[in-house]
């Protein structure tokens, strides 16, 4: 069975008449991430490329500052679910003990779990560099909708794509669009190459621009359209944002140092 989807025994409806058919459907299950034996944070994501998952959300969250410094040491699978036995340096871990934040993650849940407001929206960091969008965007979306095994099968898993700073596109699937882009992301950095660029198959949310940043990206490109949080959030991050990135068509958002574009 892979990992990302089962067979299902279903009757499909076709104008009144029934009939017997075999589909495939996505999985998604709990998988829980613990540092240093300490749990952190409990998602519900597709069961794929999970070391990547480890990594990108490590990364993305700020939890360390690189992936050099996170290691999955185990991965345990349960009744319930699969846990991500994780090794972060002390000082890592100590910072994380006083986050205040046990998550316990719907599919595609992006704050879920922080205690407090401020812990909710944290600042962001400055992105040094900002590609410019040109034709290898449609090519960036032509390439990750060709590569989603998954969803060709299911149709219900979101997808992310990053582009490395070696001109690689990393495209991951999940049934949660955050847990999509974290593997994308953990991807590209087990690859050993810096993420620089962002496409995803969803909307453009202030978690999908705050992840962006935090690993470096420059570039945040999304099929649907931006919240005017994530805007504001790109404009204060130096990032580029763009929104219905469908073909030749495409919008961008927010200001660059030469006014509104």
């Amino acid at each position: 069975m892979n990992p990302g989807h089962r067979p299902a025994r279903a009757l499909r409806i076709e104008d009144g008449a029934g009939q017997a058919a075999q589909e495939s459907l996505a999985e998604e299950t709990a998988v829980a991430l613990l540092y240093n034996g300490l749990p952190h944070a409990v998602m519900m994501a597709t069961p794929a490329d999970l070391e990547d998952f480890a990594v990108g959300f490590s990364v993305s969250e700020g939890l360390v500052a690189a992936a050099s410094e996170v290691r999955v040491v185990d991965s345990v699978h349960g009744e319930h679910g699969i846990s991500l036995q994780m090794h972060v340096p002390q000082a890592a871990f100590d910072a994380l003990s006083q986050r205040g934040r046990s998550l316990a993650g719907r599919t595609g849940c992006g704050l879920c779990g922080s205690d407090t407001l401020a812990n909710a929206i944290r600042p962001v960091r400055r992105v040094q560099g900002r590609p410019a969008v040109g034709e290898r965007l449609r090519a960036a979306f032509d390439e990750l909708q060709a590569n989603q095994p998954i969803n060709a099968r299911t149709g219900a898993v979101h997808a992310a794509a990053v582009r490395d700073a070696d001109g690689r596109l990393h495209v991951r699937e999940d049934v949660g669009r955050h847990n999509a882009i974290d593997k994308a992301i953990g991807a590209a950095l087990r690859a050993g190459s810096a993420p620089c660029e962002l496409f995803v198959t969803s909307r453009a949310s202030y978690e999908v621009v705050h992840k962006a940043a935090t690993v470096g990206i420059g570039l945040v490109a999304a099929i649907s359209a931006p919240t005017a949080l994530a805007v504001r959030l790109a404009e204060e991050a130096g990032l580029t944002l763009v929104g219905f990135a469908r073909g030749a068509r495409y919008t961008i958002y927010g200001r660059t140092d030469a006014g509104w574009l």
